[in-house]
């Protein structure tokens, strides 16, 4: 495998992770002037639960989205060709779960590479081809090499406290708008747009980062599997599947959406706010990558 580094897309995800990182230097400033106790005890709280919740987050992942894992005995291609994709990728072996969907789609979940799992829905099996099927499988093997699940984790841990403050701000910090100060209702107020800003602007970056970070397992699959236009044949031909499945099934699997790869759309905005990039513009860049590989 030729893992090569694309340090203009590095360079991206590296301002994008600075500008949260800053973003939320800022946020824990505003927390010590102006939270009191209880919204304190609830991110505490809140925090030791998203612990838990990220520990777990595979087995958590599989059952939220109706998966089981399966043995080499139930799918032995499936577990054969993730084996030998998961060598070529220098990676222990993840589990291996199915979804028994008619949604065409993968995902991968797990905190590192020693407790991970990918995922694959019954609908994908049927629809793509051998060499297809392992440009996705390497595409989900790509995300649990570069430890994706554990950065999009921690990227959005501080956005997801800044919503709860927004959310339940008033409830917790009910107690303090008799006091005078910053313990008073003035810095609740202030506290709770400071966090809707954190919220807001948090949102948007993480979904930039997420779409940078399907770029780099693209990259990641390519490499992997020496066969660039395999994954860009699955996209397209995924991508054309998703628009004749029933609207019941889109919408019980759209919760799932940074999971997966190819996301759910539900209209303008959820194209606007998108945790992929399109299909056209991955396909393009597979493309250009097989040029490359093509030229040494």
């Amino acid at each position: 495998m030729n893992w090569q580094a694309d340090w203009g897309l590095r360079a991206r995800m590296f301002v994008t992770m600075f500008l949260l990182f800053a973003l939320y230097i800022v946020f824990a400033g505003a927390l010590a002037l102006y939270i009191g106790g209880g919204l304190w005890l609830f991110a505490i709280l809140f925090g030791g639960f998203s612990l838990v919740q990220y520990y777990f987050s595979d087995t958590l992942t599989l059952k939220s989205m109706g998966a089981r894992t399966v043995s080499a005995d139930e799918y032995p291609q499936l577990h054969a060709s993730i084996e030998r994709l998961s060598q070529q990728a220098d990676l222990p072996k993840p589990k291996v779960a199915v979804v028994d969907s008619k949604v065409p789609n993968a995902f991968a979940t797990g905190r590192n590479q020693k407790n991970a799992a990918v995922c694959v829905t019954t609908g994908i099996m049927t629809t793509l081809d051998a060499d297809e099927l392992d440009g996705v499988l390497a595409h989900e093997l790509a995300h649990v090499k570069n430890r994706d699940m554990m950065v999009m984790t921690i990227a959005s841990f501080l956005s997801t406290i800044a919503f709860m403050i927004v959310r339940w701000g008033a409830f917790f910090g009910g107690g303090h708008r008799r006091g005078g100060g910053r313990e008073g209702g003035g810095g609740i107020i202030v506290a709770i747009l400071v966090s809707l800003v954190v919220w807001i602007i948090s949102y948007l970056l993480i979904r930039a980062l997420s779409r940078y970070r399907e770029y780099a397992a693209d990259r990641g699959a390519a490499a992997i599997t020496g066969n660039p236009s395999a994954l860009a044949s699955a996209l397209l031909k995924i991508s054309g599947e998703m628009d004749k499945v029933p609207k019941d099934d889109m919408r019980e699997e759209a919760e799932m959406n940074a999971f997966f790869i190819i996301p759910i759309k539900s209209g303008i905005v959820g194209r606007l706010f998108s945790t992929h990039p399109s299909t056209e513009r991955r396909v393009d860049q597979l493309r250009d990558l097989e040029r490359e590989m093509q030229s040494f």
